[in-house]
């Protein structure tokens, strides 16, 4: 469940006093249209009258490597100064840099100050990796109920990862009671925001009938979702379906292709290495053809 999102919420804070020749909301829009220099230039006028969000524009510049040379601890200096301020784009980059190694070894105390922060501040981003670092991802020990409840926080604001991982301990009984129905409810919805992984697993709950009525035709269409945004795991189980004529029509040669795929991404399978060794040459070849055509479709959601 570990994934981390880096996002600057630069308009975030509420703007400090002081005149600058420029108006902040300049810097905002060049910054956008990469016009990194530009945006360099206003936010440091602004960033010398006291401005938080300047602050927190310079240091994802910095930290990016943005128009300037990229800098971990100047990045890191600016953030502090705005999250000091109360900037919550600045905590939540801040608390990240403590925790993905940025600055060394995860320090999952000073990640999480920053981030407890921003997620009390409501950045649903904040809340999500909040519950990563209470699943015990930095080597720290887990508090499952925690985790639960900052990934419950996110999800009600339609945080996809942490719907599907809620979702993950719906279905094991970590920090929640078990409940199957619920944890495919959730992958209902990180699936229908775009999340290949929870289109995956909703796929698999459908097919099986866990949680929710039993349509293996529907089931196949979200595992196949997965398999085109490129997940090996669905494409592998996809495969398996071809090859067997399960919620598909049977296609052996579309079942190849699909195992092809799935094993140049390390998700090999004997077994069904086996089920298809019967395939002519010709059917082999367009197989191959159709795995070298393949181009991943890219998910909604960042993995």
């Amino acid at each position: 469940m570990k994934h981390l999102t880096l996002a600057l919420c630069l308009a975030l804070a509420v703007a400090q006093p002081g005149r600058a020749e420029a108006p902040f909301e300049d810097a905002v829009a060049l910054y956008e249209n990469g016009d990194f220099d530009a945006a360099r230039e206003i936010a440091r006028e602004w960033a010398a009258r006291d401005d938080a969000r300047a602050m927190a524009m310079l240091g994802a510049l910095y930290l990016k490597g943005n128009g300037v040379a990229a800098d971990v601890q100047q990045a890191k200096d600016w953030f502090t100064k705005a999250a000091q301020k109360g900037h919550p784009g600045a905590q939540f980059s801040l608390g990240l840099m403590y925790l993905d190694g940025s600055l060394g070894a995860p320090d999952p105390d000073q990640g999480g100050r920053w981030l407890t922060l921003a997620a009390n501040g409501g950045n649903p981003d904040a809340q999500f990796n909040l519950g990563v670092l209470f699943t015990g991802a930095y080597g720290n020990d887990p508090d499952w109920k925690q985790a639960a409840d900052w990934f419950l926080k996110a999800a009600a604001q339609n945080h996809a990862r942490a719907q599907y991982n809620l979702g993950l301990l719906h279905l094991d009984g970590k920090g929640v009671a078990q409940d199957v129905e619920k944890a495919t409810g959730y992958f209902a919805k990180a699936a229908m925001q775009g999340l290949p992984d929870a289109a995956l697993d909703y796929g698999i709950q459908i097919v099986r009938g866990e949680g929710v009525q039993k349509d293996e035709v529907l089931g196949a269409k979200w595992i196949l979702v997965a398999a085109e945004h490129g997940q090996p795991i669905a494409q592998n189980r996809i495969a398996k379906l071809y090859a067997v004529g399960r919620g598909v029509t049977q296609d052996v040669v579309e079942a190849q292709k699909w195992n092809l795929l799935a094993s140049a991404q390390g998700r090999t399978d004997a077994t069904l290495d086996d089920m298809l060794k019967g395939l002519t040459a010709e059917q082999k070849a367009e197989a191959e053809a159709r795995a070298k055509a393949f181009t991943p479709k890219v998910p909604k959601v960042a993995e």
